[in-house]
């Protein structure tokens, strides 16, 4: 007979040895070495027993992909269910997916009703897989399920569904059970629900159950108040765990799990101190010490509490009590003992980790390395780490340990150690009565390692400094960290030292690639250098490399913006000689250029000149024109490029229509603005505030502040939100039209929103209230814009 000691969770077999010793619970024992004998001699499948051929079958079935539930086969072995086999093929599931499709089969077969095991199984299952909806469909099942429940089996599925946090729904599962009696609970039953109640603090409903639990005559046993210690401690409520702690020490129940309980709440609760003094009272009048488990946690919340002198404590009360404490410890206190500059004691707890046999890893020698002044400790502490090591895994070691230094943020040390490690290999005499040499180079991985991490930190001195003890090392170089470099330099404007690089990667080995040439030029066209970016635009051509687009572009738009369109422009056709042809993009920007100078034939001219090579412009350059035409008051021919657009099959945006109603709106031509707008929407082109604001202002500006205001009404009606421009053109726009009045409103409701005015704003307000001879409020004006100079 097999016997299955996972049918009795451990408070169950705690529970029962209890009993033993208690002869005068009779009633409770009778009960409970029923169940236990029940428990016990019941079959079950162990991990060394065989399994049936139903089980293989049932398990071989359910495994195939696809697999029908309708199949003469499973129809054919349904009838030979027991709530044995359906225990054993659902732990032999690895997907939870699987044995839920198995026990929703099972349970739909005739002349088949699941046990309280297979629920439990399945319940199982379901919590380690966190399937929360799913476990609670099963405890409704239950209740409607017709098999009877053991109380060790009920506590069970409760602490099944206390691991998920379930407790409201193991609250009333007890409640419903309690009623329907599909299991007679005892006090098991109530320390199982204790448990669950416990884990997330719920003093309230705690003590109503352990009262109710004291009123039904069940025992306040050391399982009763062990969850009633633990809710009190997980809701903060030391007094009263205290007084349950007292208790559990009066009558001799304290052990270690009670002990850890109440000391690891302490120390969540940053109770150091009497954390401490609890494990120095335990140890000293009731003879318990803490577990190897509970005093690494402690250790590590110590430290956590900034209290790495009483961490120090626990740990040599590890060893004390014969304890080997991991890695993780030695890496948490170190870490804390670095923090604290006491690197004499950290260095004490490496030497007791190389003792035990416990290799450091890369987290604690880089933590004694930043504490390390001098570089020759620092060698020496990297020389006793890999002494019993090969090269390949010092290199590794020590590859790793800067990686560690550099993304720590410890840039500069890292810099100090490469440094350190190759002046000693450079020069033999090199503090050669201080530290031993180190045998193996550094090599490129280290170097790009330390270089990169200079580059990314604006020290590029120093990284230019390693770049070159690496030739002096003999330690070779790689394009890439040429390349790095060169980037790093560009961006910082530093060009001369980009070429000095750039001829130094010519006379080596190394090609320069389109990313060293492109970094160059990214500086040289940042610096607005024609002549020297066409120069190197020549080089890039002779050695197969393309200038990128962002480069020249943004030489290009630099150019414009300082009103050097022309320059641009022959920029670009000397590029085009060179055999690059520029980007649209370009072409575009300057175009703008030409007509930001009132060069707009110009700018039209060159539209069309690359229209022929056989551009074909976006909607974005004809935008460029349409706008450069509106500034020119050349608003109708601005029209026939939006013709063009439609005939080119592109599709004008939003821009476009903007940029047409404002071209008309600046003629005077309300009208023809207006129908535009007709026009957009007609086209699905959904307005926004700069339309809906250009109409205002034009509207008001031609004496139509009525029409204005519909316009903003309609906005407002859209969804479209009126910004501060959109409200300081309509008041300006309506004190035009001498409505000083309405505009007052508007500015109100601009000051409800928490938006500035300019002083403009006031002061055609007060301009509008002063012609109409109303002084108070244009005492009132003056005062606002006062307060508005003077907060700005």
């Amino acid at each position: 007979m097999a016997i299955c000691v996972t049918r009795i969770p451990k408070t169950a077999r705690r529970f029962i040895l209890l009993f033993k010793n208690q002869s005068s619970l009779t009633s409770t024992i009778c009960m409970n070495t029923n169940y236990s004998i029940c428990l016990v001699q019941r079959k079950h499948i162990c991990s060394n027993a065989l399994i049936s051929p139903v089980e293989a079958s049932l398990i071989s079935v359910f495994n195939k992909t696809p697999f029908c539930l309708e199949s003469p086969e499973l129809q054919e072995l349904s009838s030979k269910l027991t709530p044995e086999v359906v225990e054993t093929v659902l732990k032999s599931f690895r997907d939870w997916r699987l044995a839920h499709v198995f026990f929703n089969w099972a349970s739909n077969q005739e002349g088949y009703s699941h046990s309280c095991y297979a629920y439990n199984a399945m319940a199982g299952i379901l919590s380690s897989a966190r399937q929360n909806a799913s476990l609670r469909d099963l405890a409704v099942n239950l209740l409607k399920s017709s098999s009877f429940w053991t109380p060790g089996a009920f506590g069970y599925f409760l602490r099944c569904l206390g691991s998920q946090g379930l407790v409201k729904e193991a609250n009333s599962l007890f409640d419903q059970v309690q009623a329907s009696g599909v299991c007679v609970l005892n006090s098991y039953s109530y320390n199982c629900l204790l448990e669950v109640i416990a884990k997330v603090g719920d003093v309230g409903l705690l003590e109503y159950r352990l009262n109710e639990m004291r009123n039904l005559g069940w025992p306040i046993d050391k399982h009763a108040l062990t969850p009633v210690l633990q809710c009190y401690c997980n809701a903060g409520k030391f007094d009263k765990a205290l007084m349950v702690f007292n208790d559990l020490s009066d009558k001799g129940w304290v052990d270690q799990h009670i002990l850890a309980v109440l000391v690891l709440s302490y120390s969540k609760y940053r109770e150091v101190d009497t954390a401490l003094e609890l494990i120095e009272w335990a140890e000293s009048n009731l003879k318990i010490s803490l577990n190897e488990k509970t005093l690494c946690v402690l250790i590590h919340g110590f430290v956590r509490e900034f209290r790495v002198d009483k961490a120090l404590e626990l740990y040599y009360k590890m060893r004390k009590l014969g304890y080997l404490p991991d890695i993780s410890v030695y890496d948490v206190l170190i870490k804390g003992l670095c923090k604290n500059k006491e690197i004499e004691k950290a260095l004490v707890l490496y030497m007791h980790m190389r003792e035990s046999g416990i290799s450091p890893d890369v987290r604690v020698i880089c933590q004694l390395l930043l504490c390390i002044q001098e570089e020759t400790d620092m060698i020496q502490l990297l020389e006793d780490t890999w002494m019993d090591l090969n090269v390949e895994k010092r290199m590794l070691l020590y590859n790793s340990v800067l990686t560690g230094l550099v993304n720590g943020g410890y840039v500069d040390k890292a810099y100090q150690l490469l440094k350190a490690s190759t002046l000693s290999g450079m020069n033999e005499n090199y503090q050669a009565d201080k530290i031993s040499l180190i045998n193996e180079k550094p090599d490129t991985t280290c170097f790009q390692t330390v270089i990169d991490g200079l580059c990314n930190s604006g020290k590029l001195d120093m990284a230019l400094e390693l770049f070159n003890d690496m030739g002096r090392y003999g330690c070779k170089r790689s394009v890439l960290l040429f390349n790095n470099l060169i980037q790093f330099l560009s961006n910082a404007d530093r060009l001369d030292e980009c070429f000095v690089l750039l001829n130094e990667m010519k006379e080596t080995e190394f090609r320069p690639t389109h990313f060293t040439f492109n970094c160059i030029l990214g500086c040289l066209c940042r610096r607005e250098n024609v002549t020297r970016s066409l120069d190197l635009i020549r080089e890039m051509r002779v050695s197969g490399h393309v200038p990128w687009i962002k480069n020249y572009t943004l030489l290009v738009k630099k150019l414009c913006e300082h009103g050097k369109a022309v320059e641009a422009y022959d920029f670009l056709a000397d590029m085009t000689k060179e055999g690059f042809l520029p980007d649209m993009i370009a072409y575009s920007a300057t175009i703008d250029g030409f007509l930001n100078i009132n060069e707009v034939d110009r700018g039209l001219k060159l539209f069309k000149e690359i229209c022929g090579r056989g551009f074909c412009p976006d909607v974005v350059a004809y935008n460029t024109i349409i706008k450069g035409l509106c500034k020119a008051k050349r608003t109708t021919e601005a029209e026939d490029f939006l013709t063009e657009i439609r005939a080119k099959g592109l599709l004008p945006s939003v821009i476009t229509y903007n940029l047409l109603i404002d071209g008309w709106c600046k003629d005077g031509n309300t009208d023809q603005a207006v129908l535009y707008f007709a026009r957009m929407v007609e086209e699905e082109h959904k307005p926004n505030v700069v339309t809906y604001t250009t109409l205002v202002d034009g509207l008001c500006n031609v004496g139509k502040p009525d029409e204005a205001l519909k316009f903003w009404t309609e906005m407002e009606h859209e969804g479209c939100d009126p910004n501060r421009i959109a409200y300081m053109a309509l008041i300006r726009g309506l004190c035009k039209c001498q409505k000083p009045e309405v505009a007052l409103i508007y500015l109100q409701k601009m000051e409800e929103k928490k938006m500035l005015p300019d002083t403009y704003v006031y002061k055609a307000l007060i301009d509008a209230f002063a012609s109409n001879s109303n002084t108070a409020m244009v005492d009132e004006l003056l005062e606002k814009m006062a307060k508005r100079v003077t907060a700005s």
